[in-house]
């Protein structure tokens, strides 16, 4: 909660001090590379970016990087080439990334890492608690499943917040002696890759009563796997994307999205941004932003 607190009372006096500062220079250019803007949780962050930045009467650049590192790292090139103030960086590869941030720096650009952090001298990272996330959703799974049976989880990219959602997920599972974890497999967070992969999980285990996927995306390829085998199997998530949440509303195979809230993070990583751009000397190197269970029970009133 002191961390939150912190966070927001530095955003407010960066976006205070931003206007008139900015008045005096020149117009401020912001930079934002996304790992994939095919989407609806970054095309979401990106609308609330631009709604900031027109706020404070900055020019954005948006890149889409379409989980490619090597083109996010072309792309950071260009936006530096463009005379970026700030760079807001959500990386396709964490580690593989670090060259960007590495660059950016040497020009003096101010840096935040935002939903998933990234190697190199990064300023600051705003994240959802990711492992917190998985370990909500597979907890809620293990409950309605009685804490007894198999069940699966549907993987993606090898980047923290998946890593960390499918820690969370993990250990929540690890809590249920009687659940056993039968396999692991890779929906690359894609619909139709998911789809295809949970067809195979299914026939491969024929008592599956339980599957995780690490984002909604992959679960809505899963959700159509599940209903089209006639099998009762729950489905849990970590999201809180619209189609996501319609689906849980309707009942059926899926029961649980662990939301997070994109909009914010963005608005706070791009607050932070200003704190560091107009020298405040205290800002925080990582700010959490919390998630939330959304179940049958809450569905019909959330919304990003």
């Amino acid at each position: 909660m002191k961390r939150a607190l912190l966070a927001f009372s530095v955003a407010a006096l960066a976006l205070s001090a931003a206007v008139p500062a900015m008045a005096q220079d020149k117009k401020l250019k912001i930079g934002m590379t996304f790992q994939e803007l095919n989407n609806p949780y970054f095309v979401s962050m990106q609308e609330a970016l631009n709604e900031a930045a027109k706020a404070i009467g900055a020019e954005v650049i948006v890149t889409d990087a379409g989980h490619d590192v090597a083109k996010q790292i072309s792309d950071v090139e260009d936006m530096l080439q463009q005379g970026i103030d700030i760079l807001l960086l959500n990386p396709t590869d964490s580690a593989g990334i670090e060259s960007a941030v590495t660059m950016a720096k040497e020009k003096n650009v101010i840096v935040v890492a935002v939903d998933a952090n990234a190697s190199g001298p990064v300023d600051t990272f705003v994240g959802s608690k990711n492992r917190d996330a998985g370990y909500q959703s597979c907890k809620y799974m293990a409950e309605k499943l009685g804490g007894k049976g198999e069940v699966a989880i549907l993987d993606g990219i090898p980047v923290v917040p998946i890593l960390e959602r499918v820690e969370g997920c993990k250990a929540a599972l690890g809590e249920n002696p009687d659940i056993k974890l039968v396999t692991t497999q890779n929906g690359r967070q894609d619909r139709s890759v998911a789809l295809g992969v949970v067809e195979n999980m299914i026939q491969s285990y024929p008592n599956l009563a339980g599957i995780f996927s690490v984002n909604d995306g992959g679960a809505m390829g899963a959700l159509a796997a599940i209903e089209g085998s006639g099998k009762d199997i729950k489905l849990t998530s970590v999201d809180g994307a619209p189609e996501a949440v319609e689906a849980i509303t309707k009942g059926g195979a899926f029961i649980e999205t662990t939301a997070q809230f994109p909009r914010d993070q963005v608005r706070v990583g791009l607050a932070l941004a200003l704190a560091h751009k107009w020298g405040a000397r205290v800002v925080p190197a990582a700010v959490p932003i919390d998630v939330r269970v959304v179940d049958s029970a809450n569905a019909k009133d959330f919304s990003w």
